[in-house]
């Protein structure tokens, strides 16, 4: 069924050889004028499909997508300063600014600068206090996506960080992190009174207390 006169028409032609739609160029007949215009780009210099990875741009959509084909997993943009390849050209102008220490988006509250326009959208909501990500099972909320991933191996029980010692699992990367003091010995904190170290900040704050006593 059709809504409109105007549609049954159009289709109808599906099932006849009638062409009404000429190229004014090669004379080359079409059942749709819709057709027809896809057509004479041919005789143009119009391309307005654009590969988004090496800007080549194509006259016929069909085109663009039987190219995309040569970019999977394809990286030809090369960064001249460390090797890195990339998928696409923006992706290695963003990567580039580390060597160049280029900041270009200013956070205007504080000022503070950033590499990405969606690292300073982040950021943004630490001034905000916004928290859009929210925990379906205890319904806590969340700045970034990726604490919230964290967060919610408390309630499944995953553990994805793994100690390459000794390969016990942890929920969080700041406890494997902690772990991993135990087997290179290492004690980053230390008291500012009595220069004692510690591994972990949270004995590091323990012993803090015992000065303060001494007051």
């Amino acid at each position: 069924m059709f809504k409109y006169k105007f549609a049954l028409k159009d289709h109808m032609k599906i099932h006849t050889d009638d062409r009404p739609f000429k190229c004014g160029v090669c004379d080359k007949m079409f059942k749709h004028k819709c057709a027809l215009k896809v057509h004479m780009k041919i005789h143009t210099d119009d391309k307005p499909f654009k590969c988004e990875v090496c800007d080549k741009k194509f006259k016929r959509k069909c085109a663009l997508q039987t190219h995309i084909m040569i970019h999977i997993d394809d990286k030809p943009f090369k960064c001249e300063v460390c090797g890195k390849l990339f998928k696409h050209k923006c992706a290695l102008n963003t990567h580039f600014m580390i060597h160049t220490g280029k900041k270009p988006y200013k956070c205007e509250v504080c000022s503070k600068m950033f590499r990405e326009s969606g690292t300073l959208m982040t950021h943004r909501k630490i001034h905000t206090g916004d928290k859009p990500f929210k925990c379906e099972i205890c319904n806590q909320f969340f700045r970034h996506r990726s604490t919230l991933k964290i967060h919610m191996s408390i309630h499944t029980g995953d553990k994805p960080f793994k100690c390459e010692i000794c390969y016990k699992m942890f929920t969080q990367r700041d406890n494997l992190k902690s772990h991993v003091l135990i087997h290179t010995g290492a004690k980053p904190f230390k008291c500012a009174i009595c220069k004692k170290t510690f591994r972990l900040m949270v004995s590091l704050k323990k012993h803090t207390r015992i000065h303060s006593f001494q007051k």
